[in-house]
């Protein structure tokens, strides 16, 4: 990548699209239309011939310019590189693979982004001898999306934390348009969302809004 763009970063959530009435591919589909700069694919209940069949689909769909990342699921980034998908790199949590063994298996051009919540996870991060990209700071609200997800730091918490780091950092967790200008005020480098794309009636609307709201 010679240039990585986190502004409008959408995680995919096969769930949440078909309740929707809509597949991934066509949510990710619209949502670049309207302006999303990274799509992460995150299946957590997928096994790995369907995930990679569906980060293929999405790279198909995606522009050049698009990021496209997949999530925990070092195995299915690899094969998708493998099988020439045009994939980007890998996003892991404190709990996935340790960084220094995920650098060691996608190398050095690959992207490595890591959740993080706490200073102490920060710092980790940005000290790591396995470079780490951008962290992923949350969550901004409380969100459904994730599970295990840690308690709500919201717009100023999370600011607060993007500071402590020279990475660029990632407002991810129940993040909603208007949270947009105060992150990007805040010093964090793109806002991640899931239902605020995956469940719109419009998603191409719905990421036009987010890019509206990432620029004001």
């Amino acid at each position: 990548m010679t240039h990585l763009d986190l502004s409008v970063y959408l995680v995919t959530d096969e769930q949440i699209c078909r309740s929707a009435g809509r597949s991934v591919v066509d949510v990710v589909s619209a949502a670049v239309a309207g302006g999303v700069t990274t799509v992460q694919v995150r299946a957590k209940h997928t096994d790995g011939g369907p995930f990679l069949r569906q980060v293929t689909d999405i790279a198909q769909v995606l522009p050049p310019e698009v990021t496209l990342l997949v999530n925990d699921r070092v195995d299915v980034y690899l094969a998708a590189r493998a099988s020439g998908v045009r994939v980007h790199g890998v996003h892991v949590g404190q709990t996935d693979l340790p960084v220094a063994a995920v650098r060691a298996l996608v190398g050095d051009d690959a992207v490595i982004g890591l959740s993080a919540s706490t200073i102490a996870e920060i710092a980790a991060a940005e000290q790591s001898p396995a470079r780490v990209d951008y962290v992923g700071i949350g969550v901004v609200h409380d969100t459904s999306t994730k599970q295990d997800a840690p308690a709500a730091l919201g717009v100023d918490g999370v600011a607060q934390l993007a500071r402590a780091t020279s990475l660029p950092a990632v407002a991810i967790g129940g993040v909603h348009h208007n949270d947009l200008p105060g992150l990007r005020v805040g010093g964090l480098a793109g806002a991640a969302v899931v239902s605020a794309v995956c469940a719109a009636s419009d998603p191409q609307q719905a990421s036009a809004q987010l890019r509206e709201a990432w620029g004001a």
